[in-house]
């Protein structure tokens, strides 16, 4: 039997480029006060900016609350809605 994966949905909520939250939080790959590099729910997910910190981190839940000045939000990977082969995507 197959065991299916709680996805958990995946939000950005940002105020005055300056503080935010983001669910839908995997895992933390990297972190410095330049660049924090997030595992979403949506696949990879870079915040760059100035002055990063993350102030809560609540990996059970799939949440991050940062601070700092954000420049930008960047996702790369692929989309987890398009996985598998494109005959397995055609017969479902």
């Amino acid at each position: 039997m197959e065991e299916k994966k709680s996805v958990k949905p995946h939000s950005i909520m940002w105020s005055d480029r300056k503080a935010g939250s983001i669910t839908g939080v995997k895992d933390v790959l990297s972190f410095d006060e330049n660049s924090v590099v997030l595992q979403t729910e949506q696949g990879m997910l870079t915040v760059k900016g100035r002055d990063l910190h993350v102030g809560r981190l609540m990996l059970d839940q799939g949440e991050v609350e940062m601070e700092g000045r954000v420049d930008s939000l960047t996702y790369s990977g692929s989309d987890p809605a398009k996985k598998g082969s494109l005959v397995r995507r055609m017969f479902r």
